[in-house]
């Protein structure tokens, strides 16, 4: 008797892989990393430098600023040293998710990430735990270029758009907690204490990476079939050196007709060869995302979004405490930016949604979501009311916060499915080093300049407004190629038809071309 089929090949043990666990370990790991930013930003972090008034008399600083003695520039250089380690490392992680285990990379860099984050804390100078938050950025590298096309390949096709929402969600959130967090931890303990929680916080996450078996990113061939393809290549190398060898006149058993030198020299050539093959695809597919017209002026208005919504993070609890005198800037930024955050991010992932997720609609949720809220924003700031100024700003977060779900579904999706990870790789180094990277610092120095914080707060929403216009201006030319495509498809009326026309008209012919009878039909419309 013959065995049934599914008594020889039982069916796989399903994946722990749930699309819903994967989302929620994304959420958590993505979450960890900008509570980190928030935290670093707070005032119980981040402190305060040390203030002498004309009597002569000092206060004595607090936190980072004020262990350290820095100057708000060099207060704002740490909010963006992670962006040296994220500008070195996101492309290699890229590259190396074509070959390697995706998992694997994301156990490699969090493990850097904990490690820093556990650097940061134990710091004794200005310049240790700058190179640790450069490494932080290392770790980060790893995790956000792989983390979003796997939630696009595992997301119900319904709600592609929504479980984006939901993974950048965790941005403002993480960054709100991360106030809150700092504010907490730096007023009862001490800042240093903040770092350490974090990294026992992604300690799991970094063995997990290491321990898990991966999911398969589409448009990539598995991990296993590359082997075996390598395999086959080193054996036909192989094979053609034995017959260059023959050609020499010598014959290669076991490596003893080769001379040692020789050997190393091929080695090397071969090792050289391999590099520059891996290197030469990248290449290609960086040249591909550059050409691209709608993905670079994306990434352009992405990098004015995120210019603001940087300085906004790092500077916000400061200038809410000089400006409205809060008492408590940290938990009333958190709070806000906790609520909007989460709110408007999901609520943008929803309406694209139910819009019908396309490109030409995220550019448009896009560029009205973001003017409406530089409105709101701007006239918040121009507010002498500290409630006043809560319900404004409130508002325009929610509507910033809304294009977090669109702008990445763009950077997904005008791309082929093999260079997504490139294509968020890319997107979140343009954004960080000509985005928030600058800004911090940048701000510092118009601080610094006009000793205002309304002004510079002014000065800063307005760039909402150039974001607001760079994505209109990519839809209003998406709509022009759809009306020049349209007018090219229809036919023009030839001669030969307009005779056919009138014939009809005279004689009524019935032989007449389904050509000619559709230009007939649409001439009179």
């Amino acid at each position: 008797m013959v065995p049934s089929s599914s008594t020889k090949d039982p069916p796989p043990t399903p994946s722990w892989f749930t699309p819903k666990r994967l989302l929620i370990i994304f959420c958590v790991i993505n979450m960890i990393n900008y509570v980190d930013r928030g935290a670093i930003a707070s005032n119980g972090v981040n402190g305060s430098i040390r203030i002498c008034d004309d009597r002569g008399i000092c206060t004595s600083g607090s936190g980072i600023q004020g262990e350290f003695d820095l100057t708000n520039f060099q207060d704002g250089l740490l909010s963006s040293a992670f962006m040296v380690g994220l500008l070195a490392a996101s492309p290699i992680f890229a590259s190396l998710a074509k070959s390697h285990n995706p998992f694997r990379l994301i156990g490699v860099g969090l493990s850097v990430w904990t490690l820093a984050a556990a650097g940061c804390g134990s710091a004794f100078s200005f310049w240790f735990i700058a190179i640790c938050r450069m490494l932080v950025g290392v770790g980060e590298a790893s995790f956000i270029s792989l983390a979003a096309p796997f939630i696009d390949d595992n997301a119900p096709v319904s709600q592609k758009t929504a479980w984006l929402a939901m993974f950048y969600m965790c941005i403002p959130t993480g960054v709100a907690l991360g106030y809150v967090y700092g504010g907490f931890v730096g007023g009862h303990f001490h800042w240093r204490y903040a770092f350490w929680g974090e990294a026992l916080l992604m300690l799991p996450f970094a063995v997990f990476g290491f321990v898990v078996k991966p999911l398969q990113l589409k448009g990539f061939c598995s991990v296993e079939s590359k082997k075996a393809l390598t395999s086959v290549e080193t054996v036909s190398a192989v094979t053609d050196d034995s017959d260059a060898s023959k050609l020499d006149g010598r014959i290669l058993v076991g490596g003893d007709g080769v001379i040692a030198d020789e050997l190393n020299k091929t080695s090397k050539s071969v090792g050289i060869h391999n590099i520059l093959n891996q290197f030469s695809p990248f290449a290609k597919d960086v040249k591909v995302l550059l050409v691209d017209q709608v993905y670079v002026i994306n990434v352009f208005g992405y990098i004015a979004y995120n210019f603001v919504i940087g300085a906004y993070s790092y500077w916000g609890p400061k200038a809410g405490y000089n400006i409205y005198h809060m008492k408590s800037a940290d938990m009333m930024f958190g709070g806000i930016t906790i609520v909007c955050g989460i709110l408007g991010t999901i609520s943008g992932g929803l309406i694209l949604d139910r819009m019908s997720a396309t490109i030409s609609n995220a550019f448009i949720l896009l560029s009205g979501a973001t003017f409406l809220g530089a409105i709101f924003c701007f006239v918040a700031f121009c507010l002498r009311s500290l409630y006043g100024f809560i319900v404004l700003f409130a508002v325009g977060e929610l509507l910033v916060f809304a294009t977090q779900a669109p702008v990445n579904y763009v950077c997904l999706h005008c791309v082929k499915p093999s260079l997504r990870p490139l294509s968020m790789a890319i997107s979140t180094v343009s954004i960080h080093i000509f985005g928030d990277v600058p800004s911090s610092p940048l701000v510092g120095v118009l601080q610094d300049h006009v000793n205002n914080w309304r002004e510079t707060a002014l000065v800063l929403t307005s760039i909402f407004f150039l974001a607001a216009g760079i994505w209109f201006i990519v839809w209003t030319s998406l709509m022009m190629k759809v009306k020049v495509k349209s007018l090219q498809s229809q036919q023009p009326i030839g001669s030969h038809c307009l005779m056919e026309m009138g014939m009809r008209v005279l004689v009524k012919s019935k032989f007449k071309s389904t050509c000619c009878k559709k230009n007939f039909a649409r001439s009179q419309m």
